[in-house]
This record gives C-alpha cells, structure tokens and sequence, in this order.
C-alpha cells in the first residue's frame, strides 16, 4: 500500500520522543507526529497524550525524497466541514485606517516618493548623529578647557 499525501491512515505508536511520536503505518514504513500536530491544544509533555502501543489514525502530511514521512493525529481528527482553508479568512486589513506619519492622505505613494521620503529622512538622521558625535570627540570647532 502506498503512503499518498492527503490519505487517513491507523497507525500505532512505535517511539515517543521530546519533539513527537513515531508511527508504523501499514506496510511497515514509519513516519512522525510532531508534537504540535498531536491535538488542538497545547502540549507539554507528548507522554501525557500518547503511549507506546497506541492505536491512532493519522492523515500523511508530506513525504519527502529521503523517505521522512510527516504525520498529524489532529488533522486526522478534524472533519471535512472543520477543516480550515486559506479561503475562509477574512482579508487581512491594517489598523487605523487614520493619514500617514507626514500628515498626508492615505494614497498609496509611487516608488519615487517613498524612495525621497527614505533619503530625506536618512539624511536627517546622519546629520543628528554627526553633531552629537562630533562634539563629544571635540572637533569641528568644539572649545577645548
């Protein structure tokens, strides 16, 4: 039987670790459950959820070229209604939808005038920079006691 992505498939518990669970799947290949594909809540401790010997379905997250097979128990779990797709999120909107830093409209600016925006601001920030450095080091005419 070969393991597609996608397919639910029973495992058992083979070996628990830190990190997660490895899982013998039918035909005797062996792949992991991370601990955060374990269940819907926050895990601390993967011994307090799974066993060795324990019987669990597991649907096949990916397999890779060097034969690693990545498991989830709770995507397993979820059903077709529940399962969560890109689609389903509102779009993203920033806060405050309120004018811009400068006091302009919220327009979007062209490459240029983000880019002199960028330099100006630059510039300034230098300029601050060099005239507290400069007359701590005592040049550009600083008194000298």
């Amino acid at each position: 039987m070969s393991i597609e992505v996608g397919s639910k498939q029973q495992g058992t518990v083979t070996g628990i670790t830190h990190f997660g669970a490895f899982v013998e799947l039918p035909g005797g290949s062996t792949g992991l459950v991370h601990i955060s594909e374990v269940a819907d809540t926050y895990v601390k401790d993967i011994k307090d959820v799974l066993k060795v010997g324990d019987k669990v379905e597991v649907k096949v997250l990916n397999v890779e070229k060097d034969g690693k097979i990545g498991l989830s128990i709770k995507k397993a779990k979820e059903k077709e209604g529940q399962q969560r797709e890109k689609s389903d999120r509102p779009p993203f909107r920033p806060r405050g939808g309120g004018p811009r830093k400068g006091g302009g409209s919220v327009q979007p600016d062209n490459f240029e005038a983000k880019m002199n925006r960028f330099l100006k601001d630059s510039e300034d920030r230098l300029a601050s920079l060099r005239r507290n450095t400069d007359s701590k080091r005592g040049g550009r005419g600083a008194k000298r006691g």
